[in-house]
């Protein structure tokens, strides 16, 4: 996936046969953030950002908890930041230094999306829905009987008029506001 930022091309993929210390990656990443793991990284994102083709800095980025898909809803640019849903953690990475200014568990399995409100970010998670401010902090976190993900994949996560509608694996529909208060 490829994202403009101001004079920046953003350019994320999904890597999963890097290894941390490898001669055999095909690619060398700056910064490599990785969890220590006895298990294999489900979730492993690469990040490059190039500035007029010139590539200026890159980052890998290597977790546990579920596998995380790459898509436009994992992720959020704004004010020299990336959000990113990487397995069950959110990482905010400055831009173009590829820093990890914080990195917050924001789910106990995956992170689905990250939709951003204001200053402060509302997590899709497959156990919970949570809301976390612009420095990482869980404002709050919202369960229901199952988890947060429908059969067919449609129609199981949305915000409209301020408020998360949210649908679990039994079709449960749950509507919640910006404060966590089921509705």
């Amino acid at each position: 996936m490829t994202t403009k930022y101001n004079q920046y091309t953003i350019q994320i993929t999904s890597n999963s046969a890097y290894e941390s210390d490898s001669k055999y990656n095909i690619n060398d990443y700056r910064n490599v953030y990785f969890e220590e793991s006895e298990y294999i990284l489900p979730s492993i994102f690469g990040i490059k950002i190039f500035e007029n083709d010139n590539l200026v800095n890159s980052a890998i980025l290597g977790v546990g908890g579920g596998a995380t898909t790459i898509h436009q809803g994992s992720l959020v640019v704004s004010k020299n930041r990336l959000q990113i849903c990487c397995g069950n953690f959110v990482f905010c990475l400055s831009i173009p230094e590829l820093k990890i200014i914080w990195k917050t568990q924001a789910d106990e399995i995956t992170c689905f999306g990250i939709y951003k409100i204001d200053e402060e970010f509302i997590i899709h998670g497959e156990m919970q829905i949570s809301k976390i401010d612009k420095n990482g902090n869980i404002v709050w976190k919202f369960g229901g009987r199952d988890i947060f993900v429908t059969i067919d994949g449609k129609d199981n996560f949305s915000i409209t008029n301020n408020i998360i509608c949210v649908r679990d694996f039994q079709n449960y529909i749950y509507k919640v506001d910006l404060d966590g208060n089921e509705i």
